[in-house]
């Protein structure tokens, strides 16, 4: 089953059927109108069925596992949570646990986050205070399991969040063992941007007859984001980026590699702009410090590795920059998928050097972006709005025949 983006839906989330308490504490946070993947979703996961639901990063998933979750568990119990959320990334771990919140007080239930990087003690101590629902990372669960701290017998309903990413990471074996330890009698959701042939086992092994939904659109990326590709010199690269950083509030770098996150922050530090890095080897304490600081606007810049491309939910991203290019055109649509999200507009500029023209080519073509990649030093004056600049479409590096052909295949 699929349904536009495009199209504009009336119906409320009580007409969805979501319980009045619920749909009080959604109008609290100012949530009234439900996103497609949630008007596609919310009846059939209220009346009991497993869903695979696609949309894009930012469309809502949350809120489309969530509330059916808050209306299947009950009071918390100590270390028998009756909801279970995986996920990728300990970012992705409180960042949902946060979204729930709201409606979780308003049934008098809880959520705890559990995730690797941080110490083990306050986690099972939160779990033995009781928990409706527990939100984890595969490994640390697994542990938290072999401990007897979290026992999984009550388990009635679990979402797969991010699935593909869960694969990418390499953690089919642990959501595997995972799963096979829970209740046979259960509803399993499995949500993702994508949805590709890497989870068809999951579908396969742990659910029951599921319905499929996808929120389809004209193209990958989000319709509310613009997309501008800037060929730079290496020696000027970080003072384009210091430019870009000096003209918006927010703006969230993404490199390669932890080394050149690190190198990054101190070559902008040198530039007098805020930033703060965040990737794998920073301890739990300093990158949950960085990422409130970028969210409180302490600082401008938070750059990050692809560790957080799927992590981070923070309102208000004016662009994302794609520092060092991306390996292929899905961590492109995941990592752009950090502005723009809930139909708000946002920025995507990709820091091209000489030698890398061909390769971000061949992402443009796989993410049908036929936009044109033009030469910018840090003088120019164009960097102090590229939202409203348009490149020159005559230069656009491909034909729409050759395009068209990709469509049929999509990547």
């Amino acid at each position: 089953m699929t349904e536009s983006e495009l199209i504009t839906d009336e119906r409320t989330f009580a007409d969805l059927g979501v319980a009045d308490d619920l749909v009080t504490a959604l109008e609290g946070e100012g949530i009234v109108s439900p996103f497609p993947i949630q008007t596609m979703t919310l009846p059939t996961a209220l009346d009991g069925r497993d869903i695979t639901g696609k949309a894009k990063t930012g469309s809502g998933k949350t809120l489309a596992f969530g509330i059916p979750m808050l209306e299947r568990v009950g009071a918390p119990k100590a270390r028998r949570p009756q909801g279970l959320v995986l996920v990728p990334t300990r970012e992705l771990a409180v960042q949902v646990t946060e979204a729930l919140k709201p409606l979780l007080a308003a049934r008098n239930q809880t959520a705890v986050a559990v995730y690797g990087g941080a110490p083990m003690k306050p986690q099972i101590t939160a779990l033995e205070r009781g928990a409706s629902i527990a939100i984890a990372t595969p490994g640390r669960l697994i542990d938290l399991m072999e401990r007897k701290a979290l026992d999984p017998s009550d388990i009635v309903i679990v979402t797969i969040d991010e699935a593909d990413q869960m694969a990418d990471m390499g953690f089919m074996p642990q959501v595997r063992a995972i799963m096979s330890q829970l209740p046979d009698k259960r509803q399993t959701f499995l949500y993702s941007a994508t949805l590709d042939m890497q989870v068809q086992e999951l579908v396969t092994r742990f659910m029951d007859d599921p319905e499929q939904f996808e929120v389809e659109s004209p193209t990958e990326t989000v319709d509310t984001m613009e997309h501008r590709f800037l060929k730079v010199h290496h020696m000027d690269k970080a003072k384009v980026l210091a430019q870009i950083a000096g003209h918006n509030d927010r703006v969230l770098a993404f490199t390669r590699t932890k080394i050149g996150a690190d190198r990054l922050a101190r070559d902008l530090r040198a530039l007098d702009v805020g930033c703060a890095p965040i990737h794998g080897d920073l301890p739990q304490r300093k990158r949950e410090q960085s990422l409130r600081r970028f969210a409180e606007g302490d600082i401008g810049v938070l750059v990050a590795t692809n560790v957080a491309a799927r992590g981070l939910h923070i309102e208000g991203v004016d662009v994302v920059v794609h520092y060092d290019p991306p390996d292929d055109p899905k961590t492109y649509l995941h990592r752009s998928g950090r502005t723009a999200r809930a139909g708000e507009e946002g920025l995507v500029v990709t820091l091209v050097e000489w030698d890398q023209v061909n390769e971000v080519l061949g992402i443009q073509r796989r993410a049908k972006l036929n936009v044109p990649i033009v030469k910018m030093f840090s003088n120019d004056e164009r960097l102090e709005d590229l939202g409203s600049w348009e490149p020159p479409p005559e230069e656009a590096p491909f034909k729409e025949k050759a395009l068209r052909r990709r469509r049929r295949g999509g990547f």
